[in-house]
């Protein structure tokens, strides 16, 4: 007799539905969104990068501040960032530790660069905005043992109390909003940038400025009058008066790797020149030294130049 036919076997039961959105029942991390809190100078706001997972831009009222991507600190997505980080670079051989001072903190990008090209460095970073420090430290924390000390305070004030000879750079990065604070733009500070840089040290400043270099030109006047040694670096068309825009100054007393700086500066997506020697002394002319009783803050970006949103 034919064989029965065999029963069926029974169909598998389904398995449990995954999460919405992510695979194998893992759970996805939430997307991260903006952050808005009012500071002491302002209100500030932390913006996700679409495009870098952990990377995020400050802005305090609409003026961009900083830029950070906490998987690559090495990543300087400002032009002006990575012109300050190319005198880092060249200030000592590669690797050394520097003891640094930066003058304004903003997400703490440059210290951040600094703890990961020159492991083991001491920083201190000066942030008048105590509620900004504290925003990016609860936001964007630093990495353990990174050696970055902050300090809530004035510029110019703890420079005053700093100990001298301690610092192989000091930064200058400090902004009102978009202005850079008349009280560090006058001979005073300049002497005491001086006091606190060891006799080897090198002083870095971001400033901003367009035709016809008013600010510019005195700043580097002042510095002329404490320093040996002096450069600018710029992106050409703000140099010729075509923009408004950021230059870094740099002063020390020992001489300055100009080639290596010019090299570097050569080399970024948006290319500057380093303006040295005798063509710097032509562009400062007849520029006067800044005392503290006519200090002026740095001139207002005209409409913006330096906003976001």
């Amino acid at each position: 007799m034919p064989e029965p036919e065999p029963e069926p076997e029974p169909e598998p039961e389904p398995e449990p539905d995954s999460e919405p959105g992510t695979e194998s029942g893992l759970v996805a991390e939430p997307e991260p969104v903006p952050v808005t809190r009012v500071v002491d100078h302002g209100t500030a706001k932390l913006l996700p990068d679409v495009d870098r997972p952990r990377a995020w831009l400050l802005t305090v009222d609409g003026a961009p501040q900083s830029y950070v991507d906490l998987d690559a600190p090495t990543h300087l997505e400002f032009e002006y960032a990575r012109r300050l980080a190319h005198v880092l670079d060249t200030r000592a051989l590669p690797g050394r530790p520097l003891d640094a001072v930066h003058l304004g903190g903003g997400a703490l990008t440059l210290p951040r660069y600094l703890a990961a090209t020159r492991p083991g460095s001491g920083q201190d970073v000066v942030e008048a905005d105590l509620a900004l420090l504290e925003l990016v430290a609860e936001h964007l924390p630093l990495p353990a043992e990174s050696g970055i000390r902050l300090h809530g305070t004035d510029a110019r004030a703890w420079l005053e109390a700093a100990p001298a000879d301690s610092a192989d750079v000091i930064v200058g990065d400090v902004f009102g909003g978009s202005r850079v604070p008349a009280h560090l733009t006058s001979d005073a500070y300049a002497r005491g940038v001086d006091r606190v840089l060891r006799a080897d040290g090198v002083y870095a400043a971001n400033l901003a400025d367009g035709a016809p270099f008013d600010f510019l030109r005195s700043q580097l006047a002042t510095f002329a009058a404490c320093f040996v040694e002096l450069a600018l670096i710029a992106e050409p068309a703000m140099l010729r008066g075509r923009r408004f825009g950021n230059a870094v100054l740099v002063a020390s007393h020992a001489p300055l790797d100009v080639e290596a700086l010019v090299r570097r500066a050569r080399a970024d997506a948006f290319p500057a020149r380093v303006v040295h020697g005798g063509e710097l002394r032509s562009l400062v002319g007849s520029a006067r030294v800044v005392r503290d009783g006519d200090a002026v803050a740095s001139p207002e970006p005209p409409g913006g130049a330096f906003s976001v949103g």
